[in-house]
């Protein structure tokens, strides 16, 4: 087993981005797809929701998949009996851990939080039940408070405490204090759940685990509420290429992944997305591209096709004669330096009008063009 875990909450998490909803068998491929590449954990959903997330998690748990799966809770029994009728054997529970949201939901009652939390954790055990405990909002919480309901989670027979930076609000620094307290006072695991609203979640995440945290939540594409949540394959690329930590997941599936789940969602990639945008491995610019050409690490942390992608070269407002040439010559095509410098005025021109790099068969027409007219004049 590896000693760290990804617990993937794209199926739960994920789906509460806003106006998100994948369907059964969306929920089933996605699913499928995580257990394919290796991803320890899954939490699948929240059981409580009603008949149609019910019949998806269902289905998921009779797949027989080698992931272990979580259902989410709230700290109700009938909540832990909805996960119990799905056919879970593992679930989680989730408690608010700040003043705010003790206010909010239990007026202020911490005694109330805590003997429901008791008698949850009591009634999973007492169903066979593997249980893990969440403090939701612990990054706001009071320290000693936090410290005391990890501890009673621990007590009452919890088998993991996740921390949750449930509205992204901490930085590594601080995330790193706070996860490294809990490590040295618990007996169980720890787990790292983060928030992007500052677009630190994934420098959160690995904080967290550099303190000792042995789960790691993530979604795909970093898919959530708000800004959303730790990048599954952000997390899984730094933790292989920046730690050297090899946690067993099919890498150059990645973009396979990240493309069903975009898909699924509805949710567009942005193409400066970290791993999984379209422009990842795109290069434009004469100077980089000049560098690549020599040598692919001068411009690239990693090989594309470490993630399942492939190098491509194209050519637009910041490219230069190098580029070109290179990407004529794999055409059959080749310039003197007069007509490469034409060529690329008009590139650029046709670049600042179109607002995009050109493809490469605008790039041949351009070509083709710059010789009639040199030929006619």
């Amino acid at each position: 087993m590896y000693s760290l875990l990804i617990n993937d909450t794209t199926l739960r998490d994920g789906e509460q981005a806003a106006g998100v909803a994948f369907n059964l068998q969306e929920k089933v491929a996605i699913a499928k797809f995580l257990d394919a590449i290796g991803v320890h954990e899954l939490e699948v959903g929240i059981p409580a929701m009603g008949v149609e997330e019910t019949r998806a998690i269902t289905a998921i748990a009779n797949l027989d998949l080698e992931a272990k799966l979580l259902g989410w809770n709230r700290a109700v029994i009938s909540d832990i009996k909805a996960s119990i009728a799905c056919g879970l054997k593992r679930v989680h529970i989730c408690i608010p851990v700040s003043g705010i949201q003790i206010a909010a939901k239990f007026h202020g009652q911490w005694r109330v939080t805590l003997q429901q939390l008791k008698d949850s954790i009591s009634f999973a055990l007492d169903h066979g039940l593997w249980v893990a405990v969440g403090g939701e909002d612990a990054s706001r919480a009071d320290e000693n408070f936090l410290q005391d309901v990890a501890m009673y989670a621990q007590e009452w027979g919890a088998s993991r405490f996740r921390f949750c930076d449930t509205v992204g609000i901490l930085d590594p620094f601080a995330t790193y204090g706070k996860i490294k307290r809990l490590v040295m006072n618990l007996s169980i695991p720890v787990e790292i759940h983060t928030h992007n609203d500052f677009g630190l979640a994934t420098a959160n995440a690995l904080a967290g685990i550099r303190a000792g945290a042995v789960s790691v939540n993530t979604t795909v594409n970093g898919l959530g509420e708000r800004a959303g949540n730790a990048a599954l394959e952000e997390v899984v690329m730094a933790l292989k290429r920046i730690y050297h930590m090899d946690v067993g997941i099919d890498t150059p599936r990645l973009l396979e992944l990240s493309r069903l789940v975009g898909a699924a969602s509805g949710c567009n990639i942005p193409p400066w997305k970290a791993i999984v945008g379209d422009n990842t491995f795109a290069h434009e610019s004469g100077i980089h591209a000049h560098g690549i050409l020599q040598n692919p690490t001068t411009y690239e942390p990693f090989a594309p096709e470490e993630v399942g992608w492939e190098r491509s070269l194209v050519v637009g407002k910041h490219s230069g004669r190098h580029l070109l040439s290179n990407l004529l010559q794999k055409y059959g095509i080749v310039l003197n330096p007069e007509e490469t410098q034409t060529v690329l005025d008009a590139v650029r021109q046709e670049s600042v009008k179109n607002k995009r790099s050109l493809t490469t068969q605008e790039l041949l027409n351009l070509v083709m063009e710059q010789r009639y007219y040199h030929a006619i004049g």
